[in-house]
């Protein structure tokens, strides 16, 4: 059997065919806009999922002759939180509003009055999020009310493709426990949620596991995609939760660090663990009848980038002569500067900030800046600060009873061997990385193999598929960052009172 992975991304769909062991075979990215009518506001039309799916398809299967004489299972994964609205005869009243969309502050402020800001994290074991899908909801609501008097089905964005895919009007728990409609401990949709928030429980979609089956390829979507008629389409998971699955973050005491645009840490928990004061997300996981802790930052390897594009032109310019990447470059640099970057300290809070600061007036800051201090100072103490960060998610974390005692780094960040091990020395646990990371296509791909019976459980397939580089353990030198981890943590509070007032300047 072949399990095909397909991944609905902000940027694009990614498709990969993988044989039973894990191995990639063919792989395809198609690509679509993201649509801004205002400032603060993004979509994407679903038809543009749906289109590059059938391409992605297609174009897998014909890479590989002999996919089209063997079984195939189907695995969904795909960005949280977007709205996806279709009327009774299923076809789509709007564009999606996507998780990064901001205008809904107004229904974030409904949403606490309607139900209290505590007794909200205890259902959904989240605070009021303008990114989570409830409030969008209600956004459709209160400025488009003739939109949501059609509305006879909201879906998320890989539920949609499934739904083109099979006809079924489905979803499961690890995507659904983003929408903020959902009692998460009970793994079931909130009646008192959807009688407050005015929502019918018959526009959502049943729900499943992420590795149960929850329909079969159609006659329609066969001809469009190729797939045969019947082929078993698994439930899947969003993003990050099959990101974990394709990294093996399955059992407790593992989780992964993604350093990308953003940083995400991902850990599996054994029993739902509520933050009351809404610095870190729970979710259900993606694996059955666990839940999940998780971290997010803005700004991590953009502050990075900012730096890149704003003071290393001559970097830059280095790498394009020695065909190398600018990254390259200035870790190299970085990493002839002592720890602590000469007293040099680096808040990352670009965009505003999420976690464990969730806070969208702060802004970033160097302090100690001396005259004495240059770029290879900057480099360096941008990647200390965003190493911090992640520190201040990961101790959370530990504050909340779940250890990690290895982490997996993935995104950009983690081809930083410098910057692996000034994780590993700031987080003082090991640090690897995965041999082959394909993310969430192969944890889609996974879920589909247990639910067409491949591999006896998600633990399963994970120890049968994942595998790992030698980890870089904790350094000598670990300690020598603890100091300097002491001031940082000092800084935002020092600093929120001046982030609120020139917010208002």
């Amino acid at each position: 059997m072949f399990l095909l992975g397909i991944d609905i991304g902000t940027s694009g769909t990614k498709t990969v065919l993988f044989n039973e062991q894990g191995k990639a075979l063919a792989s395809y990215t198609g690509e679509y806009p993201l649509y801004q009518p205002n400032n603060g506001w993004a979509e994407q039309d679903p038809e543009d999922w749906w289109k590059a799916t059938v391409d992605g398809i297609r174009a897998v299967l014909n890479a590989v002759s002999e996919a089209k004489n063997e079984r195939v299972a189907v695995g969904l994964s795909g960005q949280m939180h977007g709205l996806v609205m279709l009327d009774k005869e299923g076809k789509l009243l709007r564009r999606s509003i996507i998780w990064c969309d901001q205008r809904t502050g107004e229904e974030v402020g409904q949403m606490n009055r309607t139900i209290g800001q505590r007794r909200l994290i205890e259902i959904t074991a989240n605070p009021a999020m303008t990114g989570f899908t409830a409030a969008k909801i209600l956004w459709v609501q209160n400025h488009e009310p003739e939109i949501f008097s059609r509305c006879a089905h909201i879906l998320l964005p890989k539920d949609y493709i499934r739904y083109r895919l099979t006809g079924e009007f489905a979803t499961e728990v690890s995507d659904a426990s983003g929408m903020q409609l959902m009692d998460v401990k009970n793994r079931c949709w909130s009646s008192e949620l959807l009688t407050e928030f005015n929502i019918d429980r018959d526009t959502l979609g049943t729900m499943y596991e992420s590795p149960q089956l929850t329909g079969t390829v159609h006659d329609e979507a066969s001809s469009a995609t190729g797939l045969p008629v019947g082929t078993p389409v698994a439930a899947g998971a969003g993003d990050n939760p099959a990101a974990a699955i394709g990294t093996g973050i399955v059992r407790q005491g593992r989780a992964f660090n993604t350093i990308g645009t953003s940083a995400v840490i991902y850990a599996v928990t054994d029993e739902l663990r509520l933050d009351l004061e809404g610095r870190i997300h729970s979710l259900c996981a993606s694996v059955p009848g666990k839940w999940t802790l998780m971290s997010c930052t803005q700004s991590a390897g953009l502050s990075l980038r900012w730096l890149r594009d704003t003071c290393c032109s001559a970097e830059v310019e280095q790498a394009k002569s020695e065909n190398k990447d600018p990254y390259y470059i200035m870790d190299k640099l970085a990493s002839d500067v002592p720890i602590g970057a000469d007293r040099l300290l680096f808040l990352p809070y670009l965009m505003g900030e999420r976690s464990p600061h969730p806070d969208p007036l702060c802004r970033s800051a160097f302090v100690g800046l001396s005259a004495r201090h240059n770029r290879p100072h900057l480099i360096r103490a941008v990647m200390e600060g965003v190493a911090y960060s992640q520190r201040e998610c990961l101790d959370v974390f530990r504050e909340m009873g779940v250890n990690v005692d290895t982490m997996t780094v993935c995104g950009g960040g983690g081809r930083s061997k410098l910057w692996r091990q000034m994780l590993a020395d700031v987080y003082n646990c090991p640090v690897n990385t995965l041999k082959v990371d394909e993310g969430g296509a192969l944890g889609a791909a996974l879920l589909a193999g247990v639910g067409a019976g491949v591999f006896g459980s998600v633990e399963q397939a994970c120890e049968a598929v994942v595998q790992y580089n030698d980890p870089q353990l904790p350094s000598a030198n670990a300690n020598d960052y603890e100091p300097y981890y002491a001031l940082y943590k000092k800084l935002y509070p020092a600093l929120k009172p001046v982030f609120d007032e020139l917010a208002g300047v």
